[in-house]
C-alpha cells in the first residue's frame, strides 16, 4: 500500500496554485507546506484529504521524463470537474473525460499535463 508520493516541480508557486485548483474537485486540499529551512533541502507542499497529505510537490528540477500520477475519484462527475478545474488552472489537455474500455468497461478518466508536463489523471472505476 502506498502511503505517499510526490513529484519535483520547476516553478513551486505556479505548480502549487495549479494543484490547489485542479485537485479541489476530488476533495484534495493543501494540508501542509514546509519551507527549505524546515526540510533542510527544499520547499514542499502536501496535498490530500484531511488529516494527512499523500501527494507532495517539491521545488527542484522537474522529473525527466515527466511522471504519470492518477488520482481516484468517487464519481464520473468528479472526473469531469477535475478536468475543467485543471484546464482553467493552465493545464494542457492530454485526454478529455471519457470511458477507456481498453482498461476495463467502467474506466472513466481524464488526463491533463501540469505546468512541467507531468500527466495528471483523475479516474473513476464505478459504473455510471
Amino acid at each position: 500500500m502506498i502511503d505517499h508520493t510526490g513529484i519535483l516541480v520547476s516553478d513551486f508557486a505556479k505548480s502549487k496554485a495549479f494543484y490547489l485548483q485542479a485537485l479541489a474537485p476530488i476533495g484534495y486540499t493543501l494540508l501542509l507546506e514546509l519551507p527549505a529551512a524546515v526540510t533542510g533541502h527544499t520547499d514542499v507542499a502536501g496535498f490530500g484529504e484531511a488529516p494527512k497529505p499523500d501527494f507532495w510537490i517539491s521545488r527542484g528540477t522537474a522529473n525527466k521524463p515527466p511522471i504519470h500520477m492518477a488520482f481516484r475519484a468517487a464519481s464520473r462527475a468528479m472526473v469531469d470537474a477535475f478536468y475543467q478545474a485543471a484546464m482553467a488552472a493552465g493545464g494542457v489537455d492530454n485526454g478529455a473525460p471519457g470511458l477507456r474500455p481498453h482498461y476495463h468497461p467502467n474506466y472513466y478518466g481524464a488526463f491533463v499535463l501540469d505546468p512541467d508536463g507531468h500527466n495528471i489523471e483523475a479516474v473513476c472505476h464505478e459504473a455510471e
